[in-house]
């Protein structure tokens, strides 16, 4: 089962985090534009993303909701454009319900073996992520130690650490 190790915080200074993360990764990062909607879900969280004109994820995860680096399991199902957004949305919604929905432009940046994401999420502001993918002999705490040096070299701060998703944000603002 796929596994990773994130954070996510506030961003101050956008240019400068660009820069540094262009810098890090060698490229300028590809852009994506996200539609996750949420589904209520017993446990952990249920969304279905769709990346327009690229490709469509029903994804599952657990993660507890704390400051710095967390450990996240999650599963995930991928299909084209179209394939999942229809029915299966509505088959979601009808036996779920749907808790919202979450609009950004996502700038990806690899780094190592860590996708790093600048976010600007609609109506919410600007964000970035790490997700240090874990290969499956590796321990948790080595992707705690890549995502706590690369938010030293990024210049994010314990400070401007997020403990819950951007979600929880948007339903807080409600």
């Amino acid at each position: 089962m796929p596994r990773n190790v994130e954070i996510k915080a506030v961003v101050h200074d956008l240019r400068k985090l660009r820069k540094v993360a262009a810098e890090l990764s060698g490229s300028a990062g590809e852009i994506l534009h996200q539609e996750d909607t949420f589904f209520n879900s017993p446990k952990g969280r249920l969304k279905l993303r769709i990346i327009k004109d690229e490709k469509e994820e029903l994804i599952y995860y657990e993660r507890p909701d704390q400051d710095g680096p967390k450990f996240s399991d999650y599963v995930k199902v991928s299909g084209k454009p179209g394939e999942l957004s229809g029915d299966m949305k509505l088959l979601l919604t009808r036996c779920l319900g749907e808790k919202g929905c979450v609009k950004k432009t996502r700038t990806l940046h690899m780094v190592g073996q860590t996708r790093v994401h600048i976010d600007s999420v609609e109506g919410l502001g600007d964000f970035m992520e790490l997700e240090v993918m874990l290969r499956d002999d590796q321990p948790v705490e080595d992707g705690e130690n890549i995502a706590k040096d690369l938010m030293e070299k990024l210049g994010v701060k314990n400070e401007d650490l997020l403990k819950g998703a951007y979600m929880d944000m948007i339903l807080k603002q409600a």
